[in-house]
């Protein structure tokens, strides 16, 4: 039976909607937000030739680049200023997380509250810049080394300038899209970086339709696969929307207190755990660590092959662990699995849980309070996690292998961030709608006890 809010949020109606004014507020900024990433992604880095750069980046179609192509938006095959996109910043974010689970001196910082996630954020920042001057430095060198080799430049600038250009300008696309993501977290709807990958996946998601039906047309591939791919597609849809919306519930109860009759009542709630607690997090996290050394040996491997055996073995480096390699989907599958349990365990906390139950009065029935609530919620915790990862990473990998290459734009893992980011918008703005209602209901209520006096 569906809760009362459940209720409320299915009869949220268009008027309601339009009555909403800070609601619609918050929806026209983070439209106009993601317009101006948009167009930041057109914008050229200076100094490059764009029909050169055309020609050599057909020689990675099908390649690792197309995949983090799509998290971008097509801004890194076109090298705009947002090329790297928020990519650097997650990897800044992992790194700081697994820092403070790590390090005693940032654990205490965590537990500082609000001044110590301000402290946790500015680090992460540091971090972002670092990774970004080092992923556009690697890119800048690539960049020069392929023009020169492919006898057409693609730079037309001194190497030394472009290099510098390139550095500074690619930092500051990556900040300016890091703060565009606070400011749509903070003044819009939704995790503003979440909705920024999930803007530049779906901004690709036209050219692969119409690649897709295309070489249906062109007999290039049979019209057959293209429908079965289309077909399981949708499949993967509804497997995703399933899958999220699964939840183990707890029971909880309190103890019996005396109702206005003089009844004795005991409450009963429960305590949702989803499937999925860590939701987008882990594809993301270890799609970006995989960019940054793929970036690296990509670029600069080019840039020194054949002078010494360490461009070689860049080359190497960069053909074992290329997208549609047994050893990247292994460590794909590898970087999710442990990222579910991790943030899961950053998300939740078992002990701090089973605290607040005692101090309320609530317990588990058949579960003694305190340490054995504890122990019972992680263990509830980790076999659910152990579904999560398993169906994370069935989405995520498992496409990607039978996929056709064609359709990488609709893989697993561009499905799940689309189809997360979407409802986790969906349910921000039902959320909205919902204060609105009960603050439009309190007004009501206020009017007719003032009539009556």
């Amino acid at each position: 039976m569906a809760s009362a809010t459940e209720q409320m949020a299915s009869n949220a109606s268009l008027s309601q909607f339009a009555k909403a004014t800070e609601l619609k507020k918050r929806i026209w900024f983070t439209l106009g937000a993601l317009v101006v990433f948009r167009l930041l992604s057109y914008v050229p880095l200076p100094g490059i030739d764009p029909r050169a750069l055309a020609t050599l980046f057909d020689t990675t179609k099908g390649g690792v680049m197309d995949f983090f192509n799509t998290f971008t938006g097509g801004a890194l095959t076109r090298m705009s200023i947002v090329a790297l996109g928020v990519m650097p910043y997650i990897t800044a974010s992992i790194v700081v997380q697994l820092s403070t689970s790590l390090s005693p001196q940032l654990a205490a910082i965590k537990k500082e509250g609000e001044s110590g996630r301000k402290k946790l954020n500015q680090y992460t920042r540091y971090g972002t810049v670092l990774l970004t001057a080092i992923q556009g430095y690697f890119i800048a060198v690539g960049l020069s080394a392929w023009g020169a080799n492919a006898g057409q430049a693609a730079v037309v600038v001194d190497p030394m300038l472009f290099r510098v250009t390139t550095v500074i300008t690619l930092v500051g696309g990556t900040m300016f899209l890091m703060w565009i993501g606070e400011q749509i977290t903070s003044r819009g709807i939704g995790n503003g970086v979440s909705l920024i990958i999930m803007a530049g996946i779906v901004a690709q998601l036209p050219t692969t339709i119409a690649t897709a039906f295309e070489q249906a047309r062109t007999g290039a591939s049979s019209p057959f696969m293209v429908l079965a791919g289309f077909l399981f597609i949708i499949a993967l849809i509804l497997l995703i929307c399933f899958m999220e919306r699964a939840q183990r519930r707890v029971l909880i109860q309190y103890p019996k207190r005396q109702t206005a009759r003089g009844m004795m009542q005991a409450d009963k709630s429960h305590l949702p755990l989803k499937i999925n607690t860590a939701n987008v997090i882990p594809p993301i996290f270890a799609s970006s660590l995989l960019a940054l050394p793929l970036t690296i040996t990509q670029f600069a491997g080019n840039r020194i092959s054949g002078e010494s055996r360490w461009g070689d073995f860049l080359i190497t480096v960069n053909q074992l662990i290329g997208q549609d390699t047994p050893l990247y989907f292994v460590l794909y599958a590898a970087g999710i699995i442990f990222f579910s349990f991790f943030y899961t365990a950053v998300v939740f906390n078992p002990e701090e849980t089973a605290d607040n139950l005692k101090r309320y009065g609530g317990f588990i029935p058949g579960i003694r309070p305190g340490k054995n609530t504890e122990v019972y919620l992680d263990y509830v915790l980790t076999r659910i996690t152990v579904i999560g990862a398993a169906y994370l990473t069935l989405i995520c990998v498992v496409p990607e292998i039978f996929m056709p290459r064609h359709l990488v734009g609709f893989g697993g893992t561009s499905l799940l961030i689309v189809v997360n980011v979407t409802i986790d918008t969906v349910t921000q703005i039902q959320s909205h709608l919902l204060a609105h209602q009960y603050g439009d209901l309190i007004k009501k209520a206020r009017l007719k006890g003032g009539v009556r006096r």
